[in-house]
């Protein structure tokens, strides 16, 4: 495996489904790297579905164009903490959160995503 490749391989999301309850919410990149985490949605105009960080506590939306529904969840999938946040602010650290997930705003209340419900990727 060449170094690109390698490089490749530990730089990409994975696409896949958002589902609670059986039903599927919407489509979902998994950003598992550092620099996939870091950038989120960042220089991107919206998105149609949802991106999940992986091992993620907190985010922010400096630089943002749009504003973003942000979920924290736990290790089990159990949503913690609804947000909406505006672009340019830092958000709350959660610390029992595993992971976030992230959409444009308004996505959750037309999902009925709220905390307490169970959220899973599928890929």
């Amino acid at each position: 495996m060449t170094t690109l490749q390698r490089d490749n391989l530990l730089h990409m999301t994975r696409d896949g489904w958002l589902v609670s309850n059986g039903n599927v919410l919407a489509s979902a990149e998994l950003a598992t790297s550092h620099t996939d985490r870091g950038k989120g949605l960042l220089g991107r105009n919206g998105v149609a579905g949802a991106m999940v960080l992986e091992r993620t506590r907190w985010v922010h939306t400096i630089g943002m164009k749009f504003p973003i529904d942000v979920a924290h969840l736990d290790g089990d999938g159990m949503v913690l903490r609804v947000t909406h946040m505006a672009p340019n602010r830092i958000g709350a650290y959660v610390h029992a959160a595993a992971r976030v997930v992230e959409a444009e705003a308004g996505a959750f209340e037309r999902w009925g995503l709220k905390p307490g419900d169970r959220v899973e990727l599928r890929e």
